[in-house]
């Protein structure tokens, strides 16, 4: 594990953090001043448990059950019944980076002092998430409203010593020998821990933090692979003038064309044609990249004013207030992050889109401009790229289908108390897989304009230094050049491998420098 310790302490957790912890196990601390305020709020959650009149979490039941007043003696049971109740998910396990993003913005938000539970509790969170345990939590269970409460209930039925949970090693064992074999006592919880656990939009914004870290990757990839697609068409750069996108001033726009533009730097093949019939304009698929790419960046750019101000909340209900109230609120809805992952699913639906239609363009020889079908050794006895481009498609039209939103259903809930749901959880999973998709499509794309641009070079033009670079680091990779026939599966899984650990990227700026 990284050593890299994040503080949490009352506000200030950053999408950076989040990442840290959930891919990176980096340690998680908390600061004095989230001690102090777990503190002071607990004691509010004291004395009004003392009181006669009920309170919302406290001393009555949850949801359409809150009408009951819940008498002193059973109120620890209480809290361990909603987590063990609450704790219903089915389906596959998921994923230990956003269990793990999960855990620590719920300690994020019990370190703001607005939920009522004790220091221990949050301690307990941390010094699960620092020895590496990992509750199992399950793929359906959360409509994103009331917060993503069975994958939170899985979380705390761990820190209770109940459920089952996975080990450093990766082995699924019994949530309590966990506990036991690292010195970590279960909590035995009171009035208002349970419902404190489990009321928030952690999941949900923690895939949307790791989504959207991924996503700046695949969007500084799509711009290189759109320019190399360029060059292996003999396209134009003059569209990426920055005084055209200036009378356009959609920021993310101007980025894309400025990216495109210094990797084509010092090109020998832009502008060239094979005949005596230059083209006046490129398709809309090369020519009209920067607009789309940069449509999807500017969303980007939104997703992230989104995840900070969630960030910034303490999503809890009922919450605890400096002036020692206590008081239910509906913060725990999701909408504001749903929308915006549905928003994001649909953005990664378009760049695939576009990305493919240039892959198709390389493989056409009555588009190509001189290219060989399918970028084939020897066409008819080789197929060359052609069922490359069929995988590129039917991932395309995957994230076409997961770009229906999530968010605009709902299905009401708890006797109808909770009649209208976000459906969040669900809009992260289908990103994630979204996103899953793009880096796959991105990567063909790669694939063939690499091909293409050793083809040209072939021929005796000359690719500029962007291009060489990214062709010698490919081939590094271990993803092999033109040629006839061979296997192709390990070569696509070896350039998704480096479009999405970022080797593309870091291969291009060791010539443009940094790109946006």
């Amino acid at each position: 594990m990284d050593m890299h310790t994040v503080v949490v302490g009352t506000s200030g957790t950053t999408a950076e953090d989040v990442v840290a912890v959930a891919r990176q196990g980096a340690r998680v601390e908390l600061s004095a001043a989230a001690v102090e305020a777990l503190s002071a709020a607990r004691e509010i959650v004291d004395a009004l448990a003392a009181e006669p009149e009920p309170v919302y979490g406290v001393s009555t039941g949850f949801g359409a059950l809150a009408s009951r007043h819940i008498s002193p003696g059973l109120r620890a049971q209480l809290q361990r019944n909603i987590v063990r109740s609450h704790a219903a998910g089915m389906g596959p396990h998921v994923e230990r980076e956003v269990v793990r993003a999960l855990m620590f913005l719920r300690l994020k938000t019990l370190a703001s002092g607005h939920t009522g539970v004790r220091p221990e509790v949050a301690q307990t969170m941390a010094d699960v998430l620092n020895a590496g345990i990992t509750p199992v939590v399950h793929e359906y269970g959360s409509l994103g409203c009331s917060g993503d409460l069975a994958p939170l209930s899985h979380c705390a039925l761990t820190l209770m010593g109940e459920g089952d949970a996975e080990g450093p090693d990766g082995t699924v064992r019994p949530a309590g020998e966990l506990l036991a074999a690292h010195g970590i006592t279960p909590v035995e919880l009171r009035e208002k821990e349970g419902l404190a656990l489990l009321n928030g939009t952690d999941g949900m914004l923690g895939m949307l933090v790791m989504a959207l870290a991924d996503l700046k990757n695949l969007y500084t990839s799509a711009d290189i692979t759109a320019a190399l697609s360029l060059e292996a068409l003999l396209g134009t750069d003059r569209v990426l003038a920055p005084e055209l996108h200036a009378i356009r001033p959609h920021p993310g726009q101007g980025v894309s064309a400025d990216n495109m533009l210094r990797v084509l730097e010092g090109s020998g093949l832009t502008g060239h044609h094979q005949d005596d019939a230059p083209r006046v304009q490129d398709a809309y698929s090369v020519r009209c990249a920067p607009q789309v790419n940069g449509a999807g960046r500017d969303t980007l750019t939104h997703g992230a004013l989104v995840a900070d101000r969630e960030l910034a909340s303490a999503v809890d209900n009922p919450v605890v207030l400096p002036d020692g109230r206590v008081e239910s609120n509906g913060n725990f809805h999701g909408a504001p992050v749903a929308y915006v992952l549905d928003f994001l699913a649909i953005v990664a639906a378009d760049l695939g889109s576009i990305t493919e239609r240039r892959t198709d363009r390389l493989l056409d020889k009555n588009r190509s401009h001189g290219l060989p079908p399918f970028l084939a050794d020897d066409a008819g006895v080789d197929s060359g790229l052609m069922i490359a481009q069929y995988t590129q498609a039917a991932l395309v039209s995957e994230l076409k289908r997961l770009a229906v939103p999530a968010s605009v259903d709902s299905i009401p809930s708890s006797a109808m108390q909770e009649d209208h749901v976000s459906m969040g959880w669900s809009a992260a999973r289908k990103l994630r897989t979204a996103v899953t998709g793009l880096a796959r499509i991105v990567a063909v794309e790669l694939y063939a304009a690499t091909r293409a641009v050793e083809l040209r070079a072939a021929e005796g033009l000359t690719p500029g230094p962007a291009s060489q670079a990214v062709i010698a680091a490919l081939r590094a990779a271990g993803v092999q050049g033109p040629g006839p026939d061979r296997f192709l599966a390990p070569d696509l899984a070896a350039a998704d491998a480096f479009v999405r650990e970022g080797k593309l990227v870091t291969a291009v700026e060791a010539v443009t420098g940094p790109l946006a």
